[in-house]
């Protein structure tokens, strides 16, 4: 396990079997050293999604919906990566008065065409088995592309009150599943609140984690008793 306080686009990356990226939504949300940038955040995002399928088999990007329409103008320039484009469903989204809330998060899945998948690992009981049916499968069913995951709340026992956005960990857990083997290699160039190295140490995969903030930096070393490198070429 590693934990990297840098700016993702500034440093040497590993080359890993996964990448999940969660990055700042680009609606100027304010983080602890920073604001999340507006204009030319397109720009940014193309930056991010061009450096990242060099360094891993798969990446997962999981995106504020605000930028559906730049995100699928990028992905139409890219080639040798399959795109598959995901959702995250939550009941409880942010309540709007004025128009239609926003219950959904864009995720998408670009990978080359040799990165294995793993769908035996995501395997869920079906309405069969459920069900007694008994011409149910009895390994279950690989989950479809929508991912019925809630938000990371105050109340949730995963929230970290210190940092201002959070994923779920069973969001990230699936995703790792399906693309990373046994003892495999991830990276998340945006740590956050350690969300993906929680979910990696669970599952016995090797996790780079990179960090723009040297307080969220601090606070991971402090959960997982890592040594932040700092400087890092």
């Amino acid at each position: 396990m590693k934990l990297i306080n840098a700016d993702c686009l500034k440093i040497d990356l590993p080359h890993v079997d996964t990448i999940f990226a969660d990055p700042p939504d680009g609606i100027g949300l304010k983080y602890n050293s920073y604001r999340d940038i507006c204009d030319g955040y397109p720009e940014v995002l193309r930056k991010w999604i061009y450096r990242f399928i060099q360094h891993a088999k798969t990446v997962w990007l999981s995106y504020n919906a605000k930028w559906t329409f730049e995100v699928g103008k990028i992905v139409t320039t890219l080639t040798d990566v399959e795109a598959k484009p995901c959702v995250q469903v939550f009941t409880f989204g942010q309540h709007n008065h004025h128009d239609l809330g926003n219950n959904h998060r864009p995720l998408l899945r670009l990978r080359r065409p040799d990165a294995p998948l793993y769908p035996d690992a995501i395997r869920v009981p079906s309405w069969r088995q459920l069900n007694n049916d008994k011409r149910a499968d009895p390994r279950g069913r690989v989950p479809g592309d929508v991912f019925d995951c809630p938000r990371v709340t105050g109340n949730s026992k995963q929230r970290r009150v210190w940092h201002p956005t959070q994923l779920h960990e069973g969001l990230v857990e699936r995703c790792l599943r399906l693309t990373t083997p046994p003892g495999g290699t991830v990276l998340d160039p945006f740590a956050g609140t350690g969300t993906t190295l929680r979910v990696c140490k669970r599952l016995g995969f090797d996790c780079t984690t990179v960090e723009l903030d040297a307080l969220y930096c601090a606070k991971i070393a402090e959960e997982h008793g890592l040594e932040i490198e700092e400087d890092y070429v």
